[in-house]
């Protein structure tokens, strides 16, 4: 089975494994409705509630949980609204409580967290260290120290299975190796993994002790969660959400940037009512203008895309900023002229007129100029004054390249069109 074919059979386990258990909760619901609406006195309902329910009902639903992986369950948590999120949690094995609150996102292991007592807790975490004592996960090679817990090499696992017992450590370990620093950052650590294949690295301090080491799973967990991140800060989102959170707190976290477009907005409209007269003269120019904008605005996107990725990688210096700048402005102009043209052509058979056209094609050149200006600026000035490039890049590059675009092609149909 190909690796593409397997993680398409994954998926397609996950979600049935989803369905079946969204299945049981639907009857469990339909069940404890039907019994709640029988003429009995209320603790005969509950008694009733009890014995039908939690002891039938529950305990398939408890056995289909039992025989699934904690990623999987964890899956399913997020996937669920938060009563029915809930009644599966309370239904899951103690022993796999702490696997699966590693596994699910930050705000999904909150709610969780938060319906446990302290002693629930306790129990949990304890199983969880009780886990060291087995051989960790992705433990490719061993770390040879000295006496004094200095890093002198690794010794791979399969050296160690393919050669004899009496062997020497030090002849078969390995020294020239990809070492971390604790000082290092995250971004750091995750290039040099992906950079050389690593499945597990040391981490020495300035003294050359052993400090720890960091694994390729938290590796890829740091990846999808930098990944998810610049999404959520692309779109303006303060924060991971969680998808079943309340309508208030969802709204809060879209609040900030939704507030920033909207004044925005309203200097785009006041950028457009500054050409009334124009626009009054001319009626086409209001259907031609959004194009203009929209064009240069992808145009942006393209760019901060790349920017952004290329900042993340560490290629990007003050030595080939330039060089980098000069080279989007050149990417913008072939295209501002190619497709310029092609709008300029569109204008001129929809309206019949050389001077629109012209105007179309010159406006949609020069904004897709201001559009690599600013999808170049824009992430290299957050990242100097120490931001996140990807926070809100969206956002403040559709406000520039739409008002840009206004104006620009406005303002030519002001001076030649009039």
């Amino acid at each position: 089975m190909t690796e593409g074919s397997q993680e398409h059979h994954y998926t397609e386990n996950v979600q049935e494994h989803l369905k079946q258990v969204e299945s049981l909760l639907h009857k469990h619901a339909l069940l404890e409705e039907v019994i709640h609406r029988q003429e009995l006195p209320r603790d005969d309902r509950h008694g009733l509630l009890d014995s039908i329910v939690h002891k039938q009902h529950n305990a398939e639903l408890q056995r289909k949980l039992a025989g699934m992986h904690p990623a999987d369950i964890a899956y399913i948590l997020e996937s669920l609204p938060i009563e029915e999120r809930m009644l599966v949690w309370d239904l899951v094995k103690s022993e796999h409580d702490g696997e699966i609150l590693i596994e699910v996102s930050d705000a999904v292991r909150d709610s969780l967290i938060e319906s446990m007592s302290r002693e629930e807790l306790l129990e949990t975490v304890s199983r969880y260290l009780r886990r060291l004592d087995e051989l960790p996960d992705h433990t490719d090679q061993v770390f040879v120290v000295d006496r004094n817990d200095r890093f002198k090499g690794v010794l791979p696992i399969n050296l160690i299975v393919v050669n004899e017992p009496e062997e020497i450590v030090g002849k078969l370990m390995l020294t020239d190796i990809i070492q971390l620093h604790p000082d290092d950052k995250a971004d750091q650590a995750a290039q040099a993994f992906e950079r050389y294949d690593l499945v597990s690295a040391p981490v020495v301090d300035e003294d050359g002790k052993l400090f720890g080491r960091v694994t390729v799973n938290v590796v890829l967990d740091f990846i999808r969660e930098e990944s998810e991140t610049e999404l959520l800060n692309q779109a303006g989102l303060r924060e991971e959400e969680d998808i079943f959170a309340s309508v208030w707190k969802s709204a809060q976290n879209r609040w900030t940037w939704l507030a920033l477009n909207l004044c925005t907005a309203f200097f785009a409209s006041r950028v457009i009512g500054a050409f009334e007269g124009t626009i009054e003269k001319f009626v086409a120019l209001a259907a031609l203008m959004p194009i203009v904008a929209g064009i240069a605005g992808n145009s942006a996107n393209q760019t901060t895309t790349i920017i952004i990725r290329s900042l993340a990688l560490g290629q990007i210096s003050p030595e080939n900023a330039r060089r980098l700048f000069f080279k989007e402005l050149a990417i913008s102009g072939l295209n501002g002229l190619v497709w310029g043209g092609v709008a300029g052509l569109f204008a001129y058979f929809l309206y019949h007129s050389v001077s629109l056209g012209i105007v179309m094609m010159c406006a949609m050149a020069l904004n897709l100029l201001v559009a690599a200006t600013v999808g170049l600026g824009i992430p290299l000035i957050m990242q100097k004054l120490g931001r996140d490039p990807a926070i809100g890049s969206s956002v403040m590059i559709t406000a520039i390249t739409d008002s840009g675009g206004f104006f620009i092609f406005l303002g030519l149909a002001t001076i030649f069109l009039l």
